[in-house]
């Protein structure tokens, strides 16, 4: 029995007199699905699901009753049985595919199981988000039956015993339905090429042949392959081969940082469609044009759980503690920082999935991405975020017109305090400590604790400006080379040590 459905949206619910479901009673039923399903597999029985479900208060049995996982934990108790082909571990039946996700900060690829069963409720999602763009204004909508290029991984997998291995993005498009390959590009062939490099080069060859009206892909990559079509035809902006171009799906990252470079590289303005479409699952997305949040996928194959993201359920590190506390999205508040625990149809149980949100319409359920639980500056109580990091790199680019399209940060230390050092990516004419003092002064806007530790221990800040290419040449050097791919924007451990070595060898 699928576990997801297709709901109407709320006008067409109201127009026809049916109920609305709430986001609180949506993700009551999505765990009792979840719980059903999976209440005679191991991980089921060992936490009896069944008495969960026969429990008066069923989200509360299930915090209560089932402990909290990061991957190395669900990894070593019980995901390595499923890699190993053993049936109903933490979901009915064998795994068949794993989504390779390195993340940002570990060398290590991590297997995360993918089952039917999630990839159709992510198509019930992507299928919604398609069915949003008929309420956007001043759209043609006719560029959804143009061309799709998406720059995702090699749909040519990985052969484990007994499973197949790769990239989300290569997953679904191998399993994509018949009816989309028309629309796809760049096409079977190219995009079972596993060389990246290689892929573009043969994109960038067949983009006169396309009539792109969609584009899709992390923002960093997506850029750097239009780069490459403009110069290589000698075009003055994307839109002079691609004329019906009029969407850029992206996700991952925030796309504030590169918007300004990436405007340069158009003839005319097109919309920005944010998804939040993770290897675990497709958690939220952008339904109405110009939208500041995305709404998450409350009511189809996943159950969230909200754990607040401050010292009393994270330790310095980012590291989770043993029993923190978790909220359910009624019990959630507006413009608080949290990280993210989710449930879903392929085996993933109360599992970090490493991302903090805030939600800025709880009603709706929307929600803003606003970093990593481990990447974040707080050397001396500072509480530096992404979102703080990606704000001040979006006024600094519109300030001074320049295009900063990657960056990353580094706490280190300076005498007896402490200092930050930002690393820029800007083929522009910029003077650091002008860029620095420009980085500063907007953090000290955009947080207080850090203005206050500007006048105690953090007493620098400095800048390094790096070519682009420094920075996607380091993710090749770290086979972390694709569309899933993301630079972290702090380094710390042995990336740090990595990425040090890298640039005096560089």
């Amino acid at each position: 029995m699928p576990i997801f459905e297709i709901n109407l949206p709320k006008s067409l619910n109201k127009a026809l007199g049916l109920p609305i479901r709430s986001p609180r009673r949506s993700q009551l039923r999505v765990l009792k699905k979840l719980l059903k399903r999976a209440r005679y597999t191991e991980f089921g029985q060992k936490f009896n699901f069944e008495r969960i479900l026969q429990s008066k208060h069923v989200g509360k049995s299930f915090q209560q009753n089932v402990p909290a996982y990061n991957y190395n934990k669900i990894y070593k108790e019980w995901w390595y049985k499923t890699l190993e082909g053993q049936p109903d571990i933490t979901w009915p039946g064998k795994i068949k595919f794993f989504a390779l996700s390195s993340g940002t900060s570990e060398a290590a690829s991590k297997y995360i199981p993918v089952t039917n069963d999630l990839l159709r409720g992510n198509k019930v999602i992507m299928i919604k988000q398609l069915i949003s763009l008929f309420n956007y204004k001043d759209v043609p909508l006719t560029s959804i039956s143009k061309g799709w290029l998406t720059l995702g991984g090699s749909t040519d997998l990985q052969k484990g015993p007994g499973y197949y291995a790769g990239d989300l993005s290569g997953i679904t498009a191998k399993k994509a339905p018949f009816w989309f390959q028309p629309f796809y590009k760049p096409g079977k062939k190219i995009a079972k090429e596993r060389d990246w490099n290689k892929k573009l080069k043969e994109i960038v060859e067949k983009a006169p042949n396309w009539d792109i009206g969609f584009i899709v892909g992390v923002p960093a990559w997506i850029q750097m392959c239009v780069e490459m079509i403009i110069e290589r035809y000698q075009l003055n902006n994307i839109h002079e081969i691609w004329p019906n171009l009029a969407f850029f799906v992206h996700g991952g990252v925030s796309f504030e940082p590169y918007k300004h470079g990436f405007e340069k590289l158009l003839g005319k303005p097109i919309s920005y469609i944010e998804t939040y479409l993770a290897s675990e699952g497709f958690l939220a997305w952008q339904d109405k044009q110009n939208g500041v949040g995305m709404r998450l996928s409350f009511n189809q194959h996943i159950f969230f759980e909200f754990v607040p993201f401050d010292e009393n359920n994270f330790d310095a590190d980012g590291e989770l503690i043993e029993n923190p506390e978790a909220l359910m999205i009624h019990e959630v508040e507006e413009g608080k920082d949290y990280a993210i625990l989710i449930s879903t149809v392929a085996g993933a149980w109360r599992y970090l999935i490493g991302d903090t949100v805030r939600f800025i319409d709880k009603a709706n359920a929307e929600i803003i991405i606003t970093g990593r639980t481990k990447h974040f500056l707080s050397l001396v109580g500072e509480h530096l975020s992404v979102d703080n990091m990606n704000k001040a790199i979006q006024l600094v680019s519109e300030e001074l017109n320049i295009s900063i399209p990657e960056y990353c940060v580094t706490g280190e230390p300076l005498n007896t305090f402490f200092a930050h050092k930002w690393y820029i990516a800007c083929d522009q004419n910029i003077d650091e400590k002008f860029l620095a003092q420009k980085i500063d002064e907007k953090l000290i806007v955009l947080n207080d604790d850090y203005a206050i530790e500007r006048k105690s221990a953090l007493k620098d800040i400095s800048v390094c400006i790096l070519k682009e290419s420094v920075f996607l040449s380091f993710m090749q050097s770290k086979g972390k080379i694709g569309g899933q791919h993301k630079f972290p924007r702090v380094l710390k451990g042995d990336l740090l040590k990595d990425w040090k070595a890298f640039i005096s060898n560089n």
